[in-house]
């Protein structure tokens, strides 16, 4: 009994932060997981160049923009078209994250100061298979980051927990000062998926 009034509490709360979602004008509750990070981290800052992989349906691109203000530039990339209207500080592309170092959208002078990644694999219900895909898009938005964050810059990344996990994480230490795990109160109960947030790159 007392499992089944746990799960339709943790259903209200997603309920909630969809409806929430809606009336604040962001196309998914993900928002408040960038929130959260935001709020406890501070990985982006205002006039800060951000990038975004995975950026679809486009809310982490919304909040980001608010982050850096006018004087600041978001970028986007995902392999779906993104439909919303974005602020005139956002630029998003629909192309494939390996093809980013032959685009002309990275030609950002200086570098990003912040690299999102959200990027989820699609899933196939097989817990091993989701995450070792999960772990080879971080692998892909880690050499992003190495690529194009400036020094010192931040990087945050979803990855489904699973065999690589403890990889990544020390993948990730070598390249960052600073690297902490995380998991907004706003991610689903069920869901194994956790935030590595890596500040300050060597």
């Amino acid at each position: 009994m007392a499992k089944k009034s746990k799960g339709a509490k943790g259903s209200q709360w997603a309920d909630h932060l969809t409806q929430r979602a809606k009336a604040e004008n962001y196309p998914a509750r993900s928002v408040y997981k960038l929130e959260e990070i935001q709020k406890k981290f501070k990985v982006i800052m205002p006039g800060s160049q951000v990038l975004d992989l995975g950026c679809a349906p486009g809310s982490w691109l919304l909040y980001a923009a608010k982050q850096v203000g006018g004087k600041g530039r978001v970028f986007g990339i995902d392999l779906t078209r993104i439909d919303i209207k974005l602020p005139d500080n956002v630029t998003a592309i629909q192309d494939n994250i390996l093809a980013l170092e032959n685009d002309r959208f990275l030609a950002v002078e200086n570098g990003f100061n912040t690299i999102l990644s959200d990027m989820a694999p699609a899933t196939t219900g097989r817990k091993d298979v989701d995450a070792f895909r999960s772990f080879e898009l971080c692998t892909m938005a880690l050499e992003t980051a190495k690529k194009f964050g400036v020094p010192n810059s931040n990087f945050v990344c979803k990855i489904f927990q699973g065999n690589e996990f403890k990889k990544f994480e020390k993948e990730v230490k070598s390249v960052f000062k600073d690297c902490k795990t995380f998991k907004p109160e706003s991610c689903r109960k069920q869901s194994k998926e956790i935030y590595i947030i890596a500040k300050g790159k060597k």
